[in-house]
């Protein structure tokens, strides 16, 4: 949790919320078609029984770190489409927060076909 005093107050951010900036800004990339199980953690599910399967997140001295675990559309670039969803997962979190990300890991976990094309 981000917590930051001034002469007012302080502000708490909770982890889910940043979580949940980075899953809204990686899902309107062009190409995503939904954020996907990321990869587990036998630690982390022993501490915490319910996870964010799909984003990861670690704050070290307000630095954040993400990981976003997505599945593409068929057809999707993925080279350009996951530098595209760092980009925005990064822009979303500092301009909303003002925490500084210095990386988001992006895991393709799968590619959606349509359906309708059968």
């Amino acid at each position: 949790m981000e917590i930051r005093k001034n002469t007012t107050g302080s502000l708490k951010i909770s982890e889910k919320v940043l979580c949940t900036i980075a899953g809204v800004a990686a899902t309107e990339v062009e190409g995503v078609a939904g954020l996907a199980p990321g990869p587990v953690d036998l630690g982390e599910i022993l501490k915490n029984p319910s996870p964010s399967a799909s984003i990861k997140l670690s704050l070290n001295d307000e630095i954040a770190h993400i990981d976003v675990s997505v599945k593409l559309k068929a057809g999707a670039k993925i080279a350009q489409t996951a530098a595209a969803i760092q980009r925005a997962v990064k822009q979303a979190v500092q301009n909303m927060t003002g925490i500084a990300v210095q990386k988001v890991n992006v895991h393709i976990a799968g590619i959606a076909f349509d359906q309708s094309a059968e």
